[in-house]
């Protein structure tokens, strides 16, 4: 099911599945900012990304000297959550432990996610609670993508990414099947701030960086169109479309955690930079998007 959110300056549109935005539209302009899932390139829209971020090496991790088996990114993108709340520029989505999700993720958990507009902003807010009697263990993230040209005459090389501040980010070094190198190398900036787009930059799949500035634009130098993404407290910042394609998109992702190491099964308990819930504890993160 559909439901909307809206305010003076922007209208957004959700579905239950995932709690997933489906469509960003500027209301000045009609201007559709979120990519619209052409199955040409990629389904997806905006994937909300829990208990893990990325791949696990063989789709496998192991806890308390159990196996169990997790698809991509986690169940929680292709779950469907109840609606808790909602408002007129704003609605809070509940997805909580089930048998199924208990079979491969043994942790009892409430997650409420939650948009709240401010603006033309949308607020995506992750609010965990640790259900269990013993430690919660988990990563979330955003994986939304936006629409690459937002106008007509523009190509993907128009645009260029830029950083809020000068920064000296580092690109985690990954296999062809993205997972962990265990390494990270130098990614240029042009003056400490921006990069232009290209294609071929995601031939080898998707650019995961560290040590980055909190906050970045999506933008054109033809026209005024810009997307900022602000992700504080995020250790992890992907770019990503489909490889070796001219995908006309582009997602910024902010993640709390990474793909598992090349030719690694993942303990959970060691897992690298997972978040950790003691018993009846609460965590709440945010990222925000504003469109322009």
């Amino acid at each position: 099911m559909l439901y909307t959110i809206e305010n003076s300056k922007i209208k957004v549109t959700i579905t239950d599945m995932g709690a997933e935005m489906t469509s960003l539209v500027l209301k000045k302009t009609g201007t559709e900012y979120l990519w619209q899932g052409d199955p040409t390139y990629w389904t997806g829209h905006a994937y909300n990304l829990f208990p893990i971020c990325g791949r696990l090496w063989e789709g496998k991790y192991t806890y308390q000297g159990n196996t169990y088996e997790m698809n991509l990114h986690g169940f929680a993108r292709k779950t469907e959550y109840a609606v808790a709340e909602q408002k007129e520029d704003s609605i809070t989505f509940r997805l909580a432990d089930t048998d199924v999700t208990y079979a491969q993720y043994p942790f009892h958990f409430e997650l409420l996610l939650t948009y709240s507009l401010e603006g033309a902003a949308v607020k995506t807010t992750f609010h965990i609670t640790n259900n269990d009697e013993k430690e919660l263990i988990f990563a979330i993230g955003g994986h939304p993508g936006f629409n690459v040209p937002l106008a007509e005459g523009e190509t993907f090389e128009d645009y260029t990414i830029s950083f809020s501040d000068k920064c000296e980010p580092r690109q985690l070094c990954m296999s062809e099947t993205c997972y962990y190198l265990n390494d990270t190398k130098p990614f240029k900036l042009r003056c400490g701030k921006s990069f232009k787009l290209a294609h071929d930059l995601f031939d080898n799949d998707a650019v995961f960086l560290t040590d980055m500035a909190p906050a970045v634009t999506l933008k054109s130098g033809i026209s005024k169109h810009f997307v900022k993404v602000s992700y504080p407290g995020m250790n992890y910042l992907g770019f990503w479309h489909a490889p070796k394609t001219e995908a006309p998109y582009v997602c910024i992702e902010p993640w709390i955690s990474i793909p598992a190491d090349d030719g690694s099964v993942d303990n959970l308990e060691t897992k690298r930079s997972m978040l950790r819930l003691a018993p009846g504890a609460i965590h709440e993160q945010s990222f925000d998007i504003e469109i322009g």
